[in-house]
């Protein structure tokens, strides 16, 4: 027994010996080179970052500190151009009208594009022709959707056909000049054209949910409902609460479609924050004022990102984050 205790004693240190010498030597030169291998990698999309990012930012701010309409001499103007933007109504209703369209996305969009997912991720006949009809909308760009539309929603255009059609004539509106009902119309074109990109979205997040899971909550007596309930949507909480974001964003930035089929109007019935920065920065030559709204609708975005990341998608990202390896 002490021979073999012997053995065994000798035996670790050497062991220990030859897994040290199986691993490969560090080379003085390896942590350098990772160091300018990163540097050239991430160099020039740091420069795209700050030349097209940062100072146009910077720039922003700067400009919104001063009147100016782009061809006379900046006039200093301090926080004139800011007390304006909060004192306009016309903005103040934009912003309105921005959360409005954020708010009927969160409440009919996401219910819509759950609803159909969870259709289109069965095995049905010729699901995936629907699933290309469904997104179909989302590769049309801005401007043609809009166009498109445009022409269809004018009076006597074929929406008003089709409800005539189906007997329904008497509903028939002035959808894009009634100030009371354009931003909903632009609501449904939104819908049209964004509710495929959520379905996508959240198809995706279906197939990672293992078919192992529904098959045991099924053979434990649970139905259809009660296995959507309790372990798919809990389970697509991470896809919904990006698409939610993503959502938010969108809104709070909406100009193509509205700025293309009805300029902000009637009457600035329909305006959001970027038509409004438009019209006043662009059209209005006021480029200091108009900088000032951009200022503020960037802070808009961004404290909404910061607040929803900190309390809606913090236990998604946790752990997420990587480390270089040395």
């Amino acid at each position: 027994m002490t021979q073999t205790g012997g053995i065994a004693v000798e035996a670790a240190p050497s062991a220990r010996a030859g897994r040290a010498a199986s691993r490969p030597a560090r080379r003085p030169g390896g942590r350098r080179a990772k160091r300018l291998e990163l540097t050239l990698l991430l160099t020039p999309a740091l420069v795209l970052f700050i030349g097209f990012v940062l100072l146009p930012i910077a720039a922003a701010v700067y400009y919104s500190f001063y009147k100016w309409t782009g061809f006379s001499p900046r006039t200093w103007y301090g926080f004139g151009n800011y007390t304006r933007v909060f004192s306009d109504d016309v903005f103040l209703n934009s912003l309105l009208h921005n959360l409005i369209i954020a708010v009927l996305s969160v409440a009919i969009q996401l219910p819509l594009s759950i609803a159909i997912a969870l259709l289109l991720n069965r095995r049905i006949r010729g699901r995936s022709v629907l699933r290309l009809i469904v997104f179909a909308p989302y590769v049309l760009s801005e401007a043609i959707t809009a166009v498109v539309w445009l022409l269809m929603l004018q009076p006597g255009g074929f929406v008003d056909q089709l409800f005539k059609a189906v007997g329904l004539g008497g509903l028939i509106q002035e959808w894009l000049a009634n100030s009371s009902l354009v931003l909903y119309t632009l609501f449904v074109v939104c819908t049209w054209k964004y509710l495929g990109f959520g379905i996508i979205l959240l198809l995706a997040g279906l197939q990672g949910i293992p078919a192992e899971l529904r098959e045991a909550a099924s053979v434990d007596g649970a139905g259809a409902w009660q296995t959507t309930r309790s372990i798919v949507l809990p389970l697509l909480g991470p896809t919904i609460r990006i698409w939610i974001f993503l959502s938010i964003i969108g809104s709070l930035q909406l100009f193509d479609l509205v700025w293309i089929m009805t300029l902000g109007g009637p009457a600035n019935a329909s305006s959001t924050m970027a038509t409004y920065l438009l019209d006043h920065g662009f059209s209005r030559y006021e480029f200091g004022y108009g900088s000032a709204v951009a200022v503020v609708l960037f802070a808009v975005c961004f404290i909404f990102a910061l607040i929803y990341q900190r309390f809606a998608m913090r236990r998604d990202t946790q752990g997420a984050l990587t480390r270089i390896v040395e």
